[in-house]
């Protein structure tokens, strides 16, 4: 990833979905990574949140279930905030949800199990 990129939020969005469609949650957290270190200060920590996730799941991919947890707890604390207000059509409620899920499964999730995300409401 470019240090230089700094993609709109929308296309970050589509990216970073794309790549946890295909199983690549590191890949995606570079993406919403880039987006975070240009959004504005009220979004900063919403970015954050979702390229946390993002590691989380890498984490469990990796085997490295407690960083797993601690990381997938709190990407959700911190995406709390935005939960009655998402902007970008961010799915914020939902990935909360999954996102608890995952770290309260963290402990007996094979690494090799498909996580499915949904960063956006669909359509």
């Amino acid at each position: 990833m470019p240090d230089d990129l700094t993609p709109a939020p929308a296309d970050g969005l589509a990216e970073a979905q794309r790549l946890l469609d295909a199983d690549r949650p590191f890949h995606a957290h570079e993406v919403l990574e880039a987006v975070w270190k240009d959004a504005p200060d009220p979004e900063r920590e919403l970015w954050r949140g979702l390229a946390q996730v993002a590691v989380g799941i890498t984490h469990l991919r990796r085997g490295n279930r407690r960083g797993a947890r601690a990381l997938l707890e709190r990407s959700a604390d911190r995406l709390e905030p935005y939960a009655a207000a998402p902007p970008h059509g961010i799915d914020v409620t939902g990935i909360i949800r999954d996102t608890r899920v995952l770290a309260a499964e963290a402990d007996s999730t094979p690494p090799d199990r498909l996580i499915e995300l949904r960063l956006t409401a669909r359509p």
